[in-house]
């Protein structure tokens, strides 16, 4: 295969600094980290906003704009990102409503369905995870602002049936943009099917029999990617490395992780794809319905 590997890279997630020590919290932080990694070869980079003074994970859209207007003055990567875990529609898709307005985005999270996201550790210590839970009016409205404003939906594929869904959701939208579809796939949580070759499969003939031709994404949620990697881009398939996706306590940083998954990449005779490459690719591709 000759096409060339998006490599996204996640830098933060809504983990806090208690569980992921080394992500990036100030919006200097994470401009900072966000353009070394796209030095490094990161093509897409995708952020949670943190309150500066209380560090805790936040959905302010004056910290998103100020954090992807920072970065886009110092980077062509495409920039994205997250959606609040709980509220209501409107109240969720507000920051994505007004940064959208503003054309601030390219892409944007619309997660297709809702999933229990429970570690094996709460599990065995009788703790709860939580529900992460995206009723069909939520994915309306976000499908709606995508068609709107003209970006990119990035799905989270937590459960086969995320994937089933999104396309069927998709497939309702005439003019979306194309979404990408991106694999969770995780070993030590249990939801969705797990970090493993046959699992990869799996996804792959489900992708190709609901959303042929659209970007297929593998995520290694919770888990070190590297082993992994020679699959994924064997079926076909993207990849997303970086501090939210990376075990607890990862003693590698963002721009060591890009680095090493490029390592892996190069040497299995592929090339990173630039920014230019993803916009070239996605082009003005919508859905027909």
């Amino acid at each position: 295969m000759t096409e060339p590997v998006w490599l996204e890279v996640a830098l933060n997630g809504g983990w806090g600094r208690k569980l992921q020590p080394l992500i990036p919290v100030s919006p200097e932080e994470i401009i900072e980290q966000g353009v070394a990694c796209a030095e490094a070869g990161a093509a897409i980079i995708h952020l949670h906003a943190y309150d500066p003074e209380t560090e805790r994970s936040c959905e302010d859209a004056g910290i998103y704009a100020r954090i992807i207007e920072g970065l886009k003055a110092r980077t062509d990567a495409i920039i994205y990102p997250t959606l609040a875990l709980n509220g209501d529609a409107e109240s969720r898709y507000a920051p994505l409503r007004w940064l959208g307005e503003r054309g601030l985005l390219e892409w944007a999270v619309v997660d297709p369905g809702t999933v229990n996201i429970t570690h094996r550790a709460q599990i065995d210590s009788d703790r709860s995870g939580f529900v992460y839970a995206n009723p069909d009016d939520h994915i309306r409205l976000g499908l709606s602002l995508a068609c709107a404003h003209g970006w990119h939906p990035s799905y989270a594929i937590y459960e086969p049936g995320f994937l089933r869904a999104g396309a069927g959701w998709a497939a309702r939208y005439e003019g979306l943009p194309t979404p990408i579809y991106r694999l969770m796939m995780p070993d030590h949580f249990t939801f969705g099917l797990p970090f493993k070759d046959w699992a990869l499969e799996t996804y792959t003939k489900l992708h190709a029999m609901c959303a042929p031709g659209t970007p297929l994404m593998v995520a290694a949620f919770g888990n070190e990617p590297e082993p992994m990697i020679p699959v994924i881009l064997d079926a076909g398939c993207h990849l997303r490395v970086g501090l939210e996706d990376a075990p607890a306590g990862s003693a590698r940083g963002n721009v060591e992780l890009v680095q090493s998954a490029r390592q892996v990449i190069e040497r299995q005779g592929r090339i990173l794809a630039s920014p230019a490459d993803v916009r070239n690719a996605l082009g003005h591709q919508t859905v027909s319905v």
